[in-house]
Protein backbone atom coordinates (compact mmCIF):
# COMPACT_ATOMS: atom_id res chain seq x y z
CA UNK A 1 0.00 0.00 0.00
CA UNK A 2 1.42 3.37 -0.99
CA UNK A 3 2.25 6.17 1.45
CA UNK A 4 -0.74 8.37 2.23
CA UNK A 5 -0.41 12.09 1.59
CA UNK A 6 -1.05 12.94 5.25
CA UNK A 7 1.85 10.68 6.25
CA UNK A 8 4.18 12.31 3.73
CA UNK A 9 3.16 15.78 4.88
CA UNK A 10 3.59 14.94 8.55
CA UNK A 11 7.08 13.56 7.95
CA UNK A 12 8.38 16.15 5.49
CA UNK A 13 6.57 19.40 6.31
CA UNK A 14 4.80 19.46 9.66
CA UNK A 15 7.87 18.57 11.73
CA UNK A 16 9.91 21.19 9.91
CA UNK A 17 7.12 23.71 10.50
CA UNK A 18 7.11 23.03 14.23
CA UNK A 19 10.86 23.62 14.44
CA UNK A 20 10.55 26.83 12.41
CA UNK A 21 7.75 28.13 14.58
CA UNK A 22 9.74 27.40 17.73
CA UNK A 23 12.82 29.23 16.44
CA UNK A 24 10.69 32.18 15.25
CA UNK A 25 8.93 32.46 18.59
CA UNK A 26 12.23 32.41 20.44
CA UNK A 27 13.47 35.26 18.27
CA UNK A 28 10.30 37.25 18.83
CA UNK A 29 9.51 37.25 15.09
CA UNK A 30 6.63 36.04 12.95
CA UNK A 31 7.12 32.42 12.03
CA UNK A 32 6.51 31.25 8.47
CA UNK A 33 6.58 27.81 6.93
CA UNK A 34 6.81 27.64 3.16
CA UNK A 35 3.67 26.81 1.30
CA UNK A 36 1.09 28.03 3.76
CA UNK A 37 -2.21 29.70 3.13
CA UNK A 38 -1.90 33.36 4.08
CA UNK A 39 -4.58 35.69 5.25
CA UNK A 40 -4.45 39.49 5.18
CA UNK A 41 -3.15 41.02 8.37
CA UNK A 42 -2.08 44.31 9.91
CA UNK A 43 0.94 44.92 12.05
CA UNK A 44 -0.21 41.99 14.16
CA UNK A 45 -0.70 38.41 13.01
CA UNK A 46 -4.18 37.60 11.74
CA UNK A 47 -6.34 34.88 13.26
CA UNK A 48 -5.38 31.33 12.22
CA UNK A 49 -7.12 29.69 9.28
CA UNK A 50 -9.68 27.19 10.66
CA UNK A 51 -7.83 24.18 9.25
CA UNK A 52 -4.93 22.17 10.61
CA UNK A 53 -1.59 23.12 9.15
CA UNK A 54 -1.64 26.62 7.59
CA UNK A 55 0.33 29.32 9.37
CA UNK A 56 -0.27 33.08 9.18
CA UNK A 57 1.90 35.79 7.66
CA UNK A 58 2.08 39.49 8.18
CA UNK A 59 0.96 41.74 5.32
CA UNK A 60 3.38 41.75 2.43
CA UNK A 61 4.65 44.80 0.56
CA UNK A 62 1.90 46.61 -1.34
CA UNK A 63 2.34 47.58 -4.99
CA UNK A 64 0.60 50.78 -6.20
CA UNK A 65 -2.92 49.77 -7.10
CA UNK A 66 -3.04 51.73 -10.34
CA UNK A 67 -0.40 49.39 -11.80
CA UNK A 68 -2.27 46.17 -11.05
CA UNK A 69 -5.28 45.11 -13.07
CA UNK A 70 -7.44 42.30 -11.60
CA UNK A 71 -7.72 39.18 -13.73
CA UNK A 72 -9.14 35.67 -13.67
CA UNK A 73 -12.63 36.53 -12.48
CA UNK A 74 -14.66 33.42 -11.72
CA UNK A 75 -18.10 32.99 -10.21
CA UNK A 76 -19.75 30.30 -8.12
CA UNK A 77 -23.22 29.82 -6.75
CA UNK A 78 -23.91 29.30 -3.09
CA UNK A 79 -26.12 26.50 -1.78
CA UNK A 80 -29.16 28.55 -2.87
CA UNK A 81 -28.41 29.68 -6.43
CA UNK A 82 -31.37 32.04 -6.42
CA UNK A 83 -29.87 34.24 -3.69
CA UNK A 84 -26.17 33.39 -3.24
CA UNK A 85 -23.23 34.06 -5.55
CA UNK A 86 -19.49 34.29 -4.92
CA UNK A 87 -17.31 36.56 -7.07
CA UNK A 88 -13.61 35.67 -7.05
CA UNK A 89 -10.58 37.08 -8.84
CA UNK A 90 -6.83 37.44 -8.68
CA UNK A 91 -4.33 40.30 -8.57
CA UNK A 92 -0.71 40.02 -9.74
CA UNK A 93 0.52 41.26 -6.34
CA UNK A 94 -0.86 42.37 -3.01
CA UNK A 95 -3.16 45.38 -3.19
CA UNK A 96 -4.88 47.55 -0.62
CA UNK A 97 -8.61 47.37 0.07
CA UNK A 98 -9.78 45.05 -2.76
CA UNK A 99 -13.52 45.29 -3.33
CA UNK A 100 -16.56 44.46 -5.42
CA UNK A 101 -19.20 46.95 -6.57
CA UNK A 102 -22.51 45.58 -7.78
CA UNK A 103 -25.88 46.78 -9.01
CA UNK A 104 -28.86 45.78 -11.13
CA UNK A 105 -28.22 48.54 -13.70
CA UNK A 106 -24.97 48.88 -15.61
CA UNK A 107 -23.10 51.96 -14.45
CA UNK A 108 -24.87 52.06 -11.08
CA UNK A 109 -22.80 49.79 -8.87
CA UNK A 110 -23.40 51.14 -5.40
CA UNK A 111 -20.98 51.08 -2.50
CA UNK A 112 -17.87 48.94 -2.31
CA UNK A 113 -18.09 45.48 -0.73
CA UNK A 114 -14.74 44.50 0.87
CA UNK A 115 -13.13 41.31 -0.42
CA UNK A 116 -11.57 38.54 1.60
CA UNK A 117 -7.93 38.09 0.54
CA UNK A 118 -6.39 34.63 0.45
CA UNK A 119 -2.70 34.66 -0.35
CA UNK A 120 -0.97 31.43 -1.33
CA UNK A 121 2.81 31.15 -0.99
CA UNK A 122 4.64 28.50 -3.03
CA UNK A 123 8.37 27.80 -2.81
CA UNK A 124 10.15 27.68 -6.15
CA UNK A 125 12.08 24.68 -4.79
CA UNK A 126 8.87 22.63 -5.14
CA UNK A 127 8.42 23.45 -8.78
CA UNK A 128 9.40 22.29 -12.23
CA UNK A 129 8.14 25.07 -14.44
CA UNK A 130 7.03 24.85 -18.06
CA UNK A 131 8.66 28.26 -18.49
CA UNK A 132 11.93 29.83 -17.36
CA UNK A 133 12.06 31.44 -13.94
CA UNK A 134 13.87 34.75 -13.95
CA UNK A 135 17.28 34.54 -12.23
CA UNK A 136 16.09 37.52 -10.20
CA UNK A 137 13.01 35.67 -8.93
CA UNK A 138 12.56 35.42 -5.17
CA UNK A 139 12.72 32.01 -3.51
CA UNK A 140 8.93 31.81 -3.51
CA UNK A 141 5.93 33.23 -5.33
CA UNK A 142 2.72 34.44 -3.70
CA UNK A 143 -0.61 34.43 -5.51
CA UNK A 144 -3.37 36.71 -4.25
CA UNK A 145 -6.98 35.60 -4.57
CA UNK A 146 -9.92 37.82 -3.66
CA UNK A 147 -13.41 36.55 -2.79
CA UNK A 148 -16.73 38.26 -2.05
CA UNK A 149 -19.70 36.22 -0.87
CA UNK A 150 -23.05 37.76 -1.80
CA UNK A 151 -26.23 36.76 -0.01
CA UNK A 152 -29.85 37.89 -0.05
CA UNK A 153 -29.77 38.61 -3.77
CA UNK A 154 -33.00 38.86 -5.73
CA UNK A 155 -33.94 35.66 -7.57
CA UNK A 156 -34.02 35.59 -11.36
CA UNK A 157 -32.22 38.92 -11.62
CA UNK A 158 -29.27 40.10 -13.71
CA UNK A 159 -26.52 41.87 -11.77
CA UNK A 160 -23.64 43.97 -13.11
CA UNK A 161 -20.38 44.17 -11.20
CA UNK A 162 -16.83 45.46 -11.23
CA UNK A 163 -13.86 44.46 -9.07
CA UNK A 164 -11.08 46.79 -8.03
CA UNK A 165 -8.86 47.98 -5.21
CA UNK A 166 -7.35 51.17 -3.89
CA UNK A 167 -6.08 53.10 -6.92
CA UNK A 168 -8.01 51.00 -9.45
CA UNK A 169 -11.76 51.40 -10.14
CA UNK A 170 -12.98 50.21 -13.56
CA UNK A 171 -16.34 51.89 -12.95
CA UNK A 172 -14.81 55.37 -12.93
CA UNK A 173 -11.75 54.98 -15.12
CA UNK A 174 -13.31 54.36 -18.53
CA UNK A 175 -12.87 50.59 -18.68
CA UNK A 176 -16.33 49.30 -19.70
CA UNK A 177 -14.81 46.02 -20.89
CA UNK A 178 -14.18 45.07 -17.27
CA UNK A 179 -17.86 45.08 -16.30
CA UNK A 180 -19.11 41.59 -15.51
CA UNK A 181 -22.67 40.27 -15.33
CA UNK A 182 -24.36 37.26 -13.82
CA UNK A 183 -27.91 36.10 -13.25
CA UNK A 184 -29.35 34.51 -10.14
CA UNK A 185 -31.48 31.39 -10.46
CA UNK A 186 -35.25 31.59 -10.41
CA UNK A 187 -36.73 30.71 -7.04
CA UNK A 188 -37.56 27.08 -6.30
CA UNK A 189 -40.91 26.07 -7.67
CA UNK A 190 -40.64 28.03 -10.91
CA UNK A 191 -41.17 26.07 -14.10
CA UNK A 192 -38.65 27.82 -16.33
CA UNK A 193 -36.30 25.65 -18.34
CA UNK A 194 -32.53 26.07 -18.10
CA UNK A 195 -29.33 24.28 -19.09
CA UNK A 196 -25.89 23.52 -17.75
CA UNK A 197 -22.64 22.15 -19.15
CA UNK A 198 -20.00 19.83 -17.72
CA UNK A 199 -16.54 18.46 -18.40
CA UNK A 200 -13.43 17.42 -16.53
CA UNK A 201 -9.70 17.48 -17.24
CA UNK A 202 -9.52 20.83 -18.99
CA UNK A 203 -5.94 22.02 -18.58
CA UNK A 204 -4.55 25.05 -20.40
CA UNK A 205 -4.22 25.23 -24.19
CA UNK A 206 -6.02 25.54 -27.48
CA UNK A 207 -8.29 22.53 -26.96
CA UNK A 208 -9.31 23.96 -23.59
CA UNK A 209 -10.05 27.28 -25.31
CA UNK A 210 -12.20 25.48 -27.87
CA UNK A 211 -14.40 23.84 -25.24
CA UNK A 212 -14.57 27.19 -23.41
CA UNK A 213 -15.77 28.85 -26.58
CA UNK A 214 -18.48 26.23 -26.92
CA UNK A 215 -19.67 26.95 -23.38
CA UNK A 216 -19.90 30.64 -24.25
CA UNK A 217 -21.93 29.83 -27.39
CA UNK A 218 -24.32 27.57 -25.47
CA UNK A 219 -24.87 30.12 -22.69
CA UNK A 220 -25.70 27.70 -19.84
CA UNK A 221 -26.85 28.81 -16.41
CA UNK A 222 -23.76 27.19 -14.87
CA UNK A 223 -20.86 24.87 -15.65
CA UNK A 224 -19.59 21.84 -13.73
CA UNK A 225 -15.78 21.49 -13.80
CA UNK A 226 -15.15 17.96 -12.59
CA UNK A 227 -11.57 17.99 -11.37
CA UNK A 228 -8.07 18.01 -12.86
CA UNK A 229 -8.54 21.66 -13.61
CA UNK A 230 -5.28 23.44 -14.47
CA UNK A 231 -2.74 20.60 -14.50
CA UNK A 232 -0.37 22.85 -12.59
CA UNK A 233 0.49 19.56 -10.93
CA UNK A 234 1.74 17.18 -13.61
CA UNK A 235 1.90 13.71 -12.14
CA UNK A 236 -0.37 11.21 -10.46
CA UNK A 237 -1.16 13.67 -7.66
CA UNK A 238 -0.47 13.35 -3.99
CA UNK A 239 3.22 12.51 -4.48
CA UNK A 240 5.14 15.73 -3.76
CA UNK A 241 8.47 13.90 -3.97
CA UNK A 242 7.68 12.81 -7.55
CA UNK A 243 5.08 15.20 -9.01
CA UNK A 244 6.08 18.14 -11.19
CA UNK A 245 4.39 21.35 -10.14
CA UNK A 246 4.14 24.89 -11.50
CA UNK A 247 1.92 27.09 -9.33
CA UNK A 248 1.85 29.90 -11.89
CA UNK A 249 -0.01 27.68 -14.32
CA UNK A 250 -3.08 28.48 -12.24
CA UNK A 251 -2.67 32.09 -13.39
CA UNK A 252 -2.94 30.92 -17.00
CA UNK A 253 -5.93 28.74 -16.15
CA UNK A 254 -7.90 31.61 -14.63
CA UNK A 255 -6.92 34.05 -17.38
CA UNK A 256 -7.95 31.50 -20.04
CA UNK A 257 -11.34 30.83 -18.43
CA UNK A 258 -12.27 34.41 -17.53
CA UNK A 259 -14.04 34.82 -20.87
CA UNK A 260 -16.69 32.37 -19.62
CA UNK A 261 -16.28 32.12 -15.85
CA UNK A 262 -16.72 35.87 -15.23
CA UNK A 263 -20.39 35.53 -16.19
CA UNK A 264 -21.26 31.82 -15.87
CA UNK A 265 -20.71 30.25 -12.43
CA UNK A 266 -18.23 27.37 -12.43
CA UNK A 267 -18.92 24.75 -9.77
CA UNK A 268 -15.75 22.73 -9.25
CA UNK A 269 -14.96 19.27 -7.93
CA UNK A 270 -11.55 18.03 -6.83
CA UNK A 271 -9.44 15.66 -8.91
CA UNK A 272 -6.21 13.80 -8.24
CA UNK A 273 -4.27 16.66 -9.87
CA UNK A 274 -5.55 18.98 -7.14
CA UNK A 275 -3.75 17.00 -4.39
CA UNK A 276 -0.94 19.55 -4.10
CA UNK A 277 0.76 18.04 -1.08
CA UNK A 278 3.01 20.94 -0.13
CA UNK A 279 0.18 23.06 1.29
CA UNK A 280 -1.32 20.87 4.00
CA UNK A 281 -1.88 17.29 5.09
CA UNK A 282 -4.34 16.49 2.30
CA UNK A 283 -2.98 18.87 -0.33
CA UNK A 284 -6.09 21.03 -0.58
CA UNK A 285 -4.76 24.35 0.75
CA UNK A 286 -4.36 25.64 -2.78
CA UNK A 287 -7.96 24.83 -3.69
CA UNK A 288 -9.23 26.62 -0.59
CA UNK A 289 -7.27 29.70 -1.60
CA UNK A 290 -8.49 29.77 -5.19
CA UNK A 291 -12.17 28.78 -4.98
CA UNK A 292 -15.18 29.33 -2.75
CA UNK A 293 -17.75 26.58 -3.08
CA UNK A 294 -20.69 26.05 -0.68
CA UNK A 295 -19.40 24.87 2.72
CA UNK A 296 -22.41 22.87 3.86
CA UNK A 297 -20.88 19.40 4.25
CA UNK A 298 -18.86 19.66 7.47
CA UNK A 299 -16.23 21.99 8.88
CA UNK A 300 -12.97 21.72 6.97
CA UNK A 301 -14.26 19.79 3.95
CA UNK A 302 -13.02 21.04 0.58
CA UNK A 303 -15.21 20.97 -2.54
CA UNK A 304 -17.59 18.46 -0.94
CA UNK A 305 -20.92 20.23 -1.02
CA UNK A 306 -24.52 20.25 -2.19
CA UNK A 307 -26.66 22.95 -3.75
CA UNK A 308 -29.74 23.37 -5.86
CA UNK A 309 -30.79 25.14 -9.03
CA UNK A 310 -34.59 25.23 -9.33
CA UNK A 311 -35.78 21.62 -9.53
CA UNK A 312 -32.32 20.00 -9.57
CA UNK A 313 -30.34 19.01 -6.49
CA UNK A 314 -26.60 18.78 -7.15
CA UNK A 315 -23.87 17.08 -5.08
CA UNK A 316 -20.10 17.45 -5.51
CA UNK A 317 -17.95 14.66 -4.09
CA UNK A 318 -14.23 14.14 -3.53
CA UNK A 319 -13.36 10.92 -5.34
CA UNK A 320 -9.83 10.89 -3.90
CA UNK A 321 -11.41 9.70 -0.66
CA UNK A 322 -12.55 6.36 -2.14
CA UNK A 323 -9.96 6.00 -4.92
CA UNK A 324 -7.92 2.80 -5.25
CA UNK A 325 -6.47 4.01 -8.54
CA UNK A 326 -4.60 6.84 -6.77
CA UNK A 327 -4.48 6.17 -3.04
CA UNK A 328 -2.80 9.27 -1.60
CA UNK A 329 -5.97 10.42 0.19
CA UNK A 330 -7.77 7.07 0.36
CA UNK A 331 -10.31 7.07 3.23
CA UNK A 332 -9.01 10.37 4.61
CA UNK A 333 -12.53 11.34 5.73
CA UNK A 334 -12.84 8.01 7.60
CA UNK A 335 -16.30 7.40 6.18
CA UNK A 336 -17.58 10.87 6.93
CA UNK A 337 -18.13 11.78 3.27
CA UNK A 338 -20.16 8.64 2.53
CA UNK A 339 -22.35 9.18 5.62
CA UNK A 340 -22.90 12.80 4.56
CA UNK A 341 -23.72 11.68 1.01
CA UNK A 342 -26.40 9.32 2.29
CA UNK A 343 -28.03 12.01 4.43
CA UNK A 344 -27.92 14.55 1.60
CA UNK A 345 -29.40 12.15 -0.95
CA UNK A 346 -32.20 11.32 1.48
CA UNK A 347 -32.92 15.01 2.06
CA UNK A 348 -33.03 15.78 -1.66
CA UNK A 349 -35.22 12.79 -2.48
CA UNK A 350 -37.67 13.73 0.29
CA UNK A 351 -38.00 17.28 -1.07
CA UNK A 352 -41.04 17.44 -3.40
CA UNK A 353 -39.65 20.54 -5.14
CA UNK A 354 -36.56 18.63 -6.34
CA UNK A 355 -37.25 16.42 -9.34
CA UNK A 356 -33.75 15.39 -10.34
CA UNK A 357 -30.55 14.59 -8.48
CA UNK A 358 -27.20 15.03 -10.28
CA UNK A 359 -23.95 13.88 -8.64
CA UNK A 360 -20.59 14.94 -10.00
CA UNK A 361 -17.02 14.10 -9.04
CA UNK A 362 -13.75 13.33 -10.76
CA UNK A 363 -13.20 9.57 -10.64
CA UNK A 364 -15.39 7.28 -12.77
CA UNK A 365 -17.70 4.77 -11.16
CA UNK A 366 -17.94 2.90 -14.46
CA UNK A 367 -15.66 3.27 -17.51
CA UNK A 368 -13.95 1.17 -20.17
CA UNK A 369 -11.01 3.52 -20.73
CA UNK A 370 -7.49 2.14 -20.49
CA UNK A 371 -6.08 5.20 -18.69
CA UNK A 372 -7.59 5.20 -15.19
CA UNK A 373 -10.37 2.73 -15.73
CA UNK A 374 -13.31 2.37 -13.38
CA UNK A 375 -13.20 3.08 -9.66
CA UNK A 376 -13.97 0.07 -7.47
CA UNK A 377 -14.22 2.25 -4.36
CA UNK A 378 -17.09 4.22 -5.92
CA UNK A 379 -18.83 1.01 -6.97
CA UNK A 380 -18.58 -0.38 -3.45
CA UNK A 381 -19.37 2.70 -1.35
CA UNK A 382 -21.40 5.11 -3.47
CA UNK A 383 -23.20 3.22 -6.23
CA UNK A 384 -25.51 1.40 -3.75
CA UNK A 385 -26.58 4.81 -2.42
CA UNK A 386 -27.12 6.10 -5.96
CA UNK A 387 -29.40 3.09 -6.52
CA UNK A 388 -31.21 3.47 -3.21
CA UNK A 389 -32.06 7.15 -3.73
CA UNK A 390 -32.64 6.88 -7.49
CA UNK A 391 -29.97 9.34 -8.58
CA UNK A 392 -30.78 10.42 -12.11
CA UNK A 393 -27.33 11.24 -13.49
CA UNK A 394 -23.72 10.78 -12.34
CA UNK A 395 -21.08 12.86 -14.15
CA UNK A 396 -17.34 12.18 -13.98
CA UNK A 397 -14.04 13.14 -15.61
CA UNK A 398 -10.67 11.41 -15.01
CA UNK A 399 -10.62 9.47 -18.29
CA UNK A 400 -10.05 11.88 -21.19
CA UNK A 401 -12.91 10.93 -23.48
CA UNK A 402 -16.70 10.62 -23.54
CA UNK A 403 -18.56 7.50 -22.46
CA UNK A 404 -22.18 6.89 -21.49
CA UNK A 405 -23.54 3.77 -19.86
CA UNK A 406 -26.92 2.19 -20.17
CA UNK A 407 -28.92 2.67 -16.96
CA UNK A 408 -27.27 0.57 -14.24
CA UNK A 409 -28.62 -1.07 -11.09
CA UNK A 410 -26.53 -3.18 -8.73
CA UNK A 411 -23.62 -3.02 -11.18
CA UNK A 412 -25.55 -4.35 -14.17
CA UNK A 413 -27.12 -2.63 -17.14
CA UNK A 414 -30.91 -2.88 -17.11
CA UNK A 415 -31.68 -2.11 -20.74
CA UNK A 416 -30.04 -0.95 -23.94
CA UNK A 417 -30.54 2.78 -24.58
CA UNK A 418 -29.13 3.92 -27.92
CA UNK A 419 -28.49 7.57 -28.80
CA UNK A 420 -31.87 9.28 -29.05
CA UNK A 421 -33.38 6.98 -26.42
CA UNK A 422 -35.11 7.63 -23.10
CA UNK A 423 -34.35 6.43 -19.58
CA UNK A 424 -36.86 6.25 -16.74
CA UNK A 425 -34.45 6.76 -13.87
CA UNK A 426 -37.11 5.81 -11.34
CA UNK A 427 -37.32 2.25 -12.65
CA UNK A 428 -34.40 1.71 -15.03
CA UNK A 429 -31.50 2.84 -12.86
CA UNK A 430 -28.67 5.36 -12.86
CA UNK A 431 -26.98 6.71 -15.99
CA UNK A 432 -23.22 7.27 -15.64
CA UNK A 433 -21.32 9.60 -17.97
CA UNK A 434 -17.60 10.13 -18.29
CA UNK A 435 -16.97 13.62 -19.71
CA UNK A 436 -13.21 14.01 -19.44
CA UNK A 437 -12.60 15.56 -22.84
CA UNK A 438 -12.28 19.14 -21.60
CA UNK A 439 -8.89 19.83 -23.13
CA UNK A 440 -6.10 17.50 -22.01
CA UNK A 441 -4.66 14.75 -24.21
CA UNK A 442 -7.18 12.09 -25.24
CA UNK A 443 -7.06 8.54 -23.79
CA UNK A 444 -7.75 5.18 -25.45
CA UNK A 445 -10.11 2.28 -24.75
CA UNK A 446 -8.72 -0.74 -22.97
CA UNK A 447 -10.32 -2.93 -25.64
CA UNK A 448 -9.32 -1.38 -28.95
CA UNK A 449 -11.60 -3.74 -30.85
CA UNK A 450 -14.62 -2.13 -29.12
CA UNK A 451 -13.57 1.29 -30.40
CA UNK A 452 -15.80 4.32 -30.70
CA UNK A 453 -19.58 4.06 -30.94
CA UNK A 454 -21.64 7.23 -31.18
CA UNK A 455 -24.50 8.92 -33.04
CA UNK A 456 -24.02 8.29 -36.75
CA UNK A 457 -21.22 5.79 -36.05
CA UNK A 458 -22.82 3.05 -33.96
CA UNK A 459 -20.66 0.02 -33.16
CA UNK A 460 -22.52 -2.04 -30.57
CA UNK A 461 -20.30 -4.61 -28.91
CA UNK A 462 -19.05 -5.70 -25.54
CA UNK A 463 -16.30 -3.60 -24.03
CA UNK A 464 -13.82 -4.19 -21.23
CA UNK A 465 -13.83 -2.52 -17.81
CA UNK A 466 -10.55 -2.32 -15.88
CA UNK A 467 -10.18 -1.44 -12.20
CA UNK A 468 -7.65 -1.51 -9.34
CA UNK A 469 -8.23 -2.98 -5.91
CA UNK A 470 -7.00 -1.66 -2.56
CA UNK A 471 -3.83 -3.74 -2.78
CA UNK A 472 -2.94 -2.23 -6.14
CA UNK A 473 -3.94 -5.29 -8.13
CA UNK A 474 -5.44 -4.78 -11.56
CA UNK A 475 -8.58 -6.53 -12.81
CA UNK A 476 -10.65 -6.57 -15.99
CA UNK A 477 -13.90 -8.05 -17.29
CA UNK A 478 -16.21 -7.80 -20.28
CA UNK A 479 -19.27 -5.55 -19.88
CA UNK A 480 -22.34 -4.86 -22.00
CA UNK A 481 -23.45 -1.48 -20.57
CA UNK A 482 -20.96 0.75 -22.44
CA UNK A 483 -23.40 2.27 -24.91
CA UNK A 484 -21.72 5.40 -26.32
CA UNK A 485 -17.97 5.90 -26.65
CA UNK A 486 -16.23 8.86 -28.28
CA UNK A 487 -12.51 9.68 -28.24
CA UNK A 488 -12.34 13.43 -28.72
CA UNK A 489 -12.64 16.80 -27.06
CA UNK A 490 -16.19 17.36 -25.94
CA UNK A 491 -18.56 18.48 -23.23
CA UNK A 492 -21.96 17.51 -21.86
CA UNK A 493 -24.89 19.88 -22.27
CA UNK A 494 -27.96 19.18 -20.12
CA UNK A 495 -31.24 20.91 -20.88
CA UNK A 496 -33.64 20.84 -17.94
CA UNK A 497 -37.41 21.08 -18.38
CA UNK A 498 -39.28 21.20 -15.05
CA UNK A 499 -42.59 19.39 -14.64
CA UNK A 500 -45.63 21.46 -15.54
CA UNK A 501 -49.33 20.85 -16.11
CA UNK A 502 -49.13 17.18 -15.26
CA UNK A 503 -46.23 16.60 -17.65
CA UNK A 504 -43.15 15.19 -15.86
CA UNK A 505 -39.88 17.03 -16.04
CA UNK A 506 -36.99 15.81 -18.16
CA UNK A 507 -33.28 16.09 -18.64
CA UNK A 508 -32.07 16.18 -22.22
CA UNK A 509 -28.43 15.11 -22.08
CA UNK A 510 -26.33 15.78 -25.15
CA UNK A 511 -22.64 15.24 -25.84
CA UNK A 512 -21.11 17.82 -28.17
CA UNK A 513 -17.65 17.86 -29.69
CA UNK A 514 -15.51 20.99 -29.41
CA UNK A 515 -16.82 21.82 -32.91
CA UNK A 516 -20.42 21.54 -31.68
CA UNK A 517 -21.14 18.22 -33.41
CA UNK A 518 -23.71 16.02 -31.66
CA UNK A 519 -22.37 12.57 -30.72
CA UNK A 520 -24.94 11.49 -28.11
CA UNK A 521 -28.49 12.46 -27.18
CA UNK A 522 -30.44 11.03 -24.24
CA UNK A 523 -33.63 11.95 -22.39
CA UNK A 524 -33.97 11.14 -18.69
CA UNK A 525 -37.41 11.17 -17.08
CA UNK A 526 -38.83 10.07 -13.75
CA UNK A 527 -41.94 8.20 -14.79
Amino acid sequence: MELRLAEWYDHNVRKHTRRSVFRGAAAGGAALAAGRLLLPGTAEAAAPVPRPGPAVLLRAETVPGSALRPFGRHLAYGADASRQVVVSWQTPAQVSAPYLRIGTAEGDYGATVPAEVRALKSDLSWQTATHTFSPHSPSAITQYYQHVKLDNLVPNTTYHYVVGHQGYDPATSGRPGEVGTFRTAPAAGRTEGFSFTAFGDQGVGYNALATNSLIADLGPSFHLAMGDLSYALNGEGGHPDEDKYDARKWDSFFAQNELVAAGIPWMVAIGNHEMEGWYDDHGYGGMRARFTMPDNAWAGSTCIYSWRYQNVGLISLDGNDICYNSQSNLDYTEGKQTAWLKSRLAKFRDDPTIEFIVVYCHQCTYSTSDANGAELGAQQKWAPLFDQYQVDLVLNGHNHLYERTDPIKAGKGTKKVAPGGTVNSKTDGVTYITAGGGGESINDWIDESAGDSYLGHVHDTTATMRWDDEDGGGHAKKVTWSRVRFRGYSLVHVGVTPAAGGTPGRLRVRALTEDNVLVDDLTIRRG
